[in-house]
């Protein structure tokens, strides 16, 4: 079996979306799969330092990279149109068994999905929380004219509909798609234990040890409402604590905004921002931090929330983000509506109880290394690929 998986960017700026389509495409070649990744070179404001037009290793998963020309449709340029892109797919879709498309109102999925029907090789799509209310209503005309011309078509037209939760299952019959879905978690890969990461963390910011430390990890974006957070903590300066931001900035005078804030609540010696954190780095904060918080207004899995699970923190998370029902569940954290007093309430009774904060790490990290394993979620997409080949999805 041949597959092509298709993603606007690998950026690591992109965050979870990016990790999501190499570690699938790396466990389906695990699986004796010959699973590959075509992508333009975007990297936010710049561009990737790679090869284009040949198939490169990169970061253990074969990918083929084309030149981007970026057009400002919506907030970060997520269209990512590219002609080069476009012929290579066009030459290339016949090659393949079946293709699978990451993103919605992008240049890579729209084409691939017109391509794909033009050549009759069956194609499925992930909207990525693309449909979620919340996200609909941003850019609303252009999305609106976009799904009329385009995307409602290709979605319904599609062998199967990917989802990685029932909420966002239930986003896609909201917004009037026939297609068949089958919901996927994500999954993560569970890091080396690092035995004195707590003490790790805390030298490398001078932090007392009976000072808890949240974690916030992801993109600062105000979808994820990393300014509400701070409104948060700003009301509870009696209580020790430090906050890490661990990620880069959606746009630089939305970082300049939010370290206003820090300065205006007071907040200078409790917050630091340290900007794009990984490898062997965002392991140890992982596992050297206290809590996980994310009080973002629309996700549609969350794969930071699975990683800090998996490293045993307990979370704090919104309603919205759609992973939250699994998480409530588990009891591997708390499920608050996004407001001040109550997460300020949450916030507080974490900071307080660490036999809570515990109980409820262990819960998750349970959860996280029996539910989220990339290899049995690989294994499950080559049968909906099976599905989708045999046109019986």
């Amino acid at each position: 079996m041949r597959v092509l998986h298709v993603i606007p960017s690998l950026s690591p700026q992109r965050g979870g979306p990016t990790a999501v389509a190499l570690n699938l495409v790396r466990e389906l070649n695990q699986l004796g799969i010959t699973a590959e990744i075509c992508t333009t070179n975007d990297d936010g404001p710049d561009v990737l330092d790679v090869p284009l037009g040949d198939r490169i290793n990169y970061l253990g998963a074969p990918v083929y990279f084309f030149p981007r020309l970026t057009l400002p449709i919506g907030r970060d340029r997520a269209f990512l149109f590219s002609p080069a892109l476009g012929r290579w797919l066009w030459q290339q879709i016949p090659t393949y068994d079946v293709l699978d498309t990451h993103y919605l109102f992008a240049f890579g999925s729209t084409a691939t999905a017109m391509i794909a029907r033009r050549r009759h090789v069956p194609y499925t799509m992930r909207t990525m929380g693309q449909l979620a209310p919340w996200a609909l209503a941003q850019s609303q005309t252009k999305k609106r004219l976009y799904s009329w011309l385009r995307e409602r078509k290709n979605l319904n037209r599609a062998a199967v509909v990917h989802c990685t939760t029932e909420g966002e299952a239930a986003d896609v019959r909201r917004f009037g798609i026939t297609a068949p879905t089958r919901v996927l978690p994500l999954g993560v890969y569970p890091g080396a234990p690092i035995d004195d990461a707590s003490a790790r963390l805390r030298d490398c910011y001078q932090l007392a040890a009976d000072v808890p430390i949240i974690l916030y990890l992801g993109r600062l974006h105000y979808k994820k409402r990393p300014d509400f957070l701070l409104e948060v903590l700003a009301g509870l300066k009696e209580t020790p604590f430090h906050l890490l931001f661990a990620g880069t900035a959606h746009e630089p005078d939305y970082l300049e905004h939010l370290q206003s804030l820090v300065a205006d609540w007071g907040l200078g010696d409790r917050v630091t921002f340290m900007g794009l954190v990984t490898g062997a780095d965002k392991e140890l904060v992982l596992q050297g931090s206290d809590l996980f918080v994310l009080p973002s207004f629309a996700e549609n899995f969350a794969i930071a929330v699975a990683e800090a699970m998996a490293a045993g923190l307990p979370v704090v998370i919104t309603p919205e983000v759609q992973l939250a029902p699994t998480v409530a569940a588990a009891e591997a954290g708390l499920v608050q509506a996004a407001e001040l007093e109550v997460w300020q309430g949450a916030i507080a009774q974490l900071l307080h109880s660490p036999e809570l904060r515990k109980t409820l790490g262990q819960n998750g990290r349970r959860l996280a290394l029996e539910v989220f394993d990339w290899g049995a979620i690989a294994r499950q997409l080559v049968a909906v690929y099976r599905e989708a080949i045999d046109g019986h999805p």
